[in-house]
């Protein structure tokens, strides 16, 4: 106990005053899991300032056997944040961008950065930086980057993974990689970088990032569509991908109740309709020329598509305003559940070729599973990411209905691996996760997995408990 304590004290004079968080109230926030699924502890919160004083604080952890839980905003939804025992590290004071080349088309920032600062940085320079998520007002880079999140132009643009050009990593023993190349070719033995992305925190601690940036948006055509069924949606975006090609930059889609519930619930959403439909589709065309036919292409394809029955009803934005109000709808999905009691969960994908036919038998099995069970259904189906939650029936109590959560889930995930899909399209592991990428995932690569964590982290410090099944 000694120990530990003299260990914790080198980290306090390695961080500062600043830099320790010592009142009980102060702590809370950082242990308080968004859904409220677990509640963390640590003996100690450090918020380092730089790379250097990560590595040292990361280093007494190695030296000490301590576990150490890198936290970003807080925002994840699988435990992947959450401290039990050791350090909790936040990444919040490393919110520099370090350089912006608007030449190479790169933005060089430290973890902590806000992606919405990163977003507007990025918009100062004529430049635009694609991740965009409902939480990108209090997300990190950081914790993005470790998820390898997607969001709503993962279409266009792929996932954090497709957007990073080099990472600077604190390892397990505390020394620091410093692969913050710009390049966009590098062929050099293996590209560490994704070793990192995605690992949720469990081999080393990203501080830094090298992140690509795209030519700005000239022109921008968006559409809220109404239709008869999930089956349309996806044949409206086979043919939305035929007229627009890659000017094609989002593509999500909405059940019926998911619409319901946010025009009744969310008082900032607007239904432009006036009725209710069976499906929605918001898409969004871009492209970075001044000049061109982007809104006659989007035009003559829902004009084929009315004539075809594909779509019902329909509604252009007029004004960058008007689109913006479209998107809170979409973007607003999951804070209108909260009104409508407990729900359960999913994010899954599945090949896009499969994706109806996914929500047609989940809806189905959910259903028969439990009577009155209410799926909420949206996401981004152009590239197959649904996810899935279930909202409590109509008169049945909350602890009745999440009693259920491994029944309604495991049948909503063996469906999606029945389709070649996965149970994890964006939110990762975590702790929640753990034991389903035990159950779906093949032996082998569960055993890769491992034994990367104990090549790099032997002895199990960074973020223990997280990704790797027990």
């Amino acid at each position: 106990m000694l120990e530990k304590s003299q260990a914790l004290n080198q980290i306090r004079s390695v961080v500062g005053p600043k830099g320790v968080v010592e009142e009980q109230t102060d702590r809370e926030r950082y242990f308080v899991e968004p859904r409220g699924l677990w509640l963390g502890d640590s003996e100690l919160v450090v918020r380092p300032a730089t790379t250097d004083e990560v590595s040292k604080v990361v280093a007494i952890c190695h030296e000490h056997t301590l576990p150490i839980v890198p936290l970003g905003g807080n925002t994840g939804l699988v435990g992947g944040g959450v401290a039990k025992s050791g350090v909790l590290l936040s990444t919040e004071r490393l919110n520099r961008i370090r350089e912006l080349d608007k030449a190479n088309s790169t933005l060089t920032c430290e973890a902590g950065c806000i992606l919405a600062d990163i977003q507007a940085a990025a918009t100062d320079a004529d430049r635009l930086f694609p991740l965009s998520l409902a939480a990108e007002g209090s997300c990190q880079i950081g914790g993005n980057l470790s998820t390898n999140a997607g969001g709503i132009q993962v279409l266009r643009y792929g996932n954090a993974r497709e957007l990073v050009l080099g990472l600077e990593v604190v390892l397990p023993d505390g020394r620091v990689w410093d692969g913050l190349r710009a390049l966009r070719k590098d062929n050099t033995g293996y590209d560490l970088k994704h070793l990192f992305i995605g690992a949720e925190g469990t081999l080393g601690i990203i501080t830094a990032a090298v992140l690509k940036l795209f030519p700005m948006p000239r022109q921008r055509q968006t559409a809220l569509l109404a239709l008869p069924s999930a089956a349309a949606a996806m044949t409206l975006f086979d043919r939305s991908g035929v007229a627009a090609g890659d000017a094609l930059s989002a593509f999500e889609i909405m059940n019926g109740l998911s619409f319901e519930i946010t025009v009744r619930n969310i008082e900032a959403a607007r239904d432009p309709f006036g009725s209710l439909y069976p499906w929605y589709v918001l898409m969004e065309m871009t492209t970075p020329r001044e000049t061109g036919t982007l809104r006659q292409t989007l035009e003559g394809l829902l004009e084929g598509a009315l004539d075809d029955g594909i779509v019902l009803d329909g509604v252009l934005a007029e004004s960058g305003a008007q689109a913006d109000e479209l998107w809170r709808i979409r973007e607003s999905i999951p804070e209108a559940q909260f009104p409508e009691g407990a729900s359960i969960k999913n994010d899954v994908s599945v090949p896009v070729s499969k994706a109806a036919e996914f929500i047609d038998r989940a809806v189905s099995a959910t259903e028969n599973l439990v009577p009155g069970i209410r799926p909420v259904a949206f996401g981004h189906v152009g590239d197959g990411n649904i996810h899935f939650n279930l909202s409590q029936p109509i008169g049945m109590d909350e602890e009745t209905f999440l009693a259920r959560w491994h029944d309604v889930t495991g049948t909503v995930n063996d469906i999606a691996a029945d389709l070649n899909g996965s149970f994890s399209a964006e939110h990762g592991i975590g702790m929640l996760k753990r034991d389903d990428l035990a159950r779906y995932r093949p032996a082998v690569e569960v055993e890769l997995m491992a034994a990367l964590k104990k090549t790099i982290d032997p002895a199990n410090i960074m973020n223990p408990g997280k990704v790797i099944p027990d």
